[in-house]
């Protein structure tokens, strides 16, 4: 869960602040569940409402708005949504009691794919939006408090970038040193066990100058790292500057023609996109993080068939190989489902030999879990809860135990570290590697936003621990 604040800014004269007292702010309380471009997401929805006049907080109970922004990824997504909603349904009733009103608002995927389901399930919701449509929150929001109740989940025709409102620079400043930008929404891939192109559509990139230009906002207002964030965001390609298309590599370079931005990365990512350009970005571009996530979901060809994931086992070794000869220091990450529905143990067995092949340094790990609406859900052959649960833990003994490994290999090494935020304890200042463990060092070492050398001294279960070098 992720919680976005904004700032509250004064409008009008002097004089007429003078005059008479300002109108008590009104404040959203905004909830963020799922993955970063939902994080990303629900910065921007908190900039379109500072334009309408509302300063969020981190307290629900002191909130005029409270907005869900929702992930339906995994299963049971809608049920938590519900289930919070009852809470939420109960706050506003005694608001209502006491002359107090209380808006509640569901936003992203789960509002994508219930829609107008939601206000019949929780009649105390009084909007629903999706993902494509954010930007028009402050026009819903009026609507609303004239007393309509509102499902707004086509898919836009305008350019939703185009019309959202930028945050102040003091705002990206209160955000720290590492911002996100999304870059593309949506996938044409249809995995079959994927809800991403039937909540967020297909796929759209954003134009370059588009995303240059919000880049050099954040590097404007401190942020030293951006993420560029996309369902499938090595499939970018955007309009380019001179009218032709570019892809993500070439946009790598530009980005990091950007003075004050430092580090950059993207996730996540397809292995049918990575293409040469983008391999020779990681090679050429020391801006570039060595870490790349680059899912495979399998290590079995007739799984993957089934997942229409479009690539073999082989395909998928055969690309690490050609990344890591351009970049030898690079990091992997991926992301594993097990009990796909017909995965027998062979299946399984040939998922761990891939893993032992790669050797990553993190990833994620999931049972399968149906989603309704997709492809994988009406198949044959679904594996038991039992076999699912046996077989994650396989795999996850196996991932911590090639991840503890990567981790131990960083001690004694120089490495660059980002400074972004105080420690914990007194003393201490917490950086991220090249790599994203948090590192801890002495306060003395730097301040926030600069980028130092450190040796790295030991571990901690989550964390490095490190020194000047």
């Amino acid at each position: 869960m992720e919680l976005n604040t904004i700032e509250s800014h004064d409008i009008g004269t002097a004089a007429e602040h003078a005059a008479s007292p300002a109108p008590a702010a009104k404040k959203v309380f905004v909830k963020t569940y799922g993955c970063q471009m939902n994080v990303y997401d629900s910065q921007r929805m908190t900039d379109a409402l500072a334009a309408d006049g509302y300063v969020a907080t981190d307290a629900v109970e002191d909130a005029d708005l409270v907005l869900l922004n929702t992930c339906h990824i995994r299963e049971k997504a809608a049920e938590k949504v519900y289930s919070e909603l009852g809470r939420i349904r109960d706050m506003k009733a005694e608001r209502a009691e006491a002359g107090r009103e209380l808006l509640i608002g569901v936003a992203g995927c789960v509002a994508q794919a219930e829609g107008g389901e939601i206000i019949r399930r929780a009649p105390a919701v009084d909007l629903v939006i999706g993902p494509q449509t954010y930007h028009r929150l402050p026009d819903v929001l009026a609507r609303v408090r004239g007393g309509e109740k509102i499902v707004e989940t086509d898919y836009a025709i305008e350019d939703k970038f185009e019309h959202l409102p930028q945050p102040k620079r003091a705002e990206v400043a209160k955000r720290g040193v590492t911002a996100f930008l999304t870059v593309q929404e949506g996938c044409d891939k249809f995995c079959t066990f994927c809800v991403v192109p039937y909540t967020r559509g297909s796929e759209v990139s954003r134009p370059v100058a588009q995303i240059v230009a919000e880049a050099e906002r954040l590097a404007e207002a401190g942020v030293r790292e951006v993420t560029l964030l996309g369902q499938n965001v090595n499939a970018w390609h955007g309009e380019g500057e001179n009218g032709e298309e570019w892809g993500l590599g070439r946009l790598l370079f530009r980005l990091a023609e950007i003075p004050g931005l430092a580090r950059l990365r993207y996730t996540t990512s397809h292995p049918r996109d990575m293409d040469d350009e983008l391999i020779v970005a990681h090679r050429d571009l020391p801006a570039l993080m060595p870490y790349l996530h680059l899912p495979v979901q399998s290590g079995s060809d007739r799984i993957l068939k089934a997942m229409n994931r479009r690539h073999t086992a082989r395909d998928y070794l055969a690309l690490i190989d050609r990344i890591r000869a351009a970049r030898g220091d690079i990091a992997m990450s991926g992301d594993f489902i097990v009990g796909f529905p017909g995965e027998t143990e062979a299946d399984f067995e040939a998922t761990l030999k891939l893993v032992r092949e790669v050797n990553y340094a993190s990833a994620f790990t999931f049972k399968y879990s149906p989603r309704p609406g997709t492809p994988g859900a009406d198949m044959d052959g679904h594996v038991s809860e039992a076999v699912k649960d046996e077989r994650l833990q396989r795999l996850q003994a196996l991932i911590n135990e090639q991840q503890q490994a990567f981790i131990a290999s960083l001690v004694g090494r120089t490495v660059g570290t980002l400074i972004e935020k105080p420690g914990r304890r007194p003393g201490q200042i917490v950086g991220r590697s090249p790599w994203l463990q948090p590192v801890i060092v002495d306060d003395k070492a730097g301040g926030i936003g600069d980028i130092i050398d450190v040796r790295i001294t030991k571990t901690g279960p989550n964390s490095l621990f490190a020194e000047l070098a």
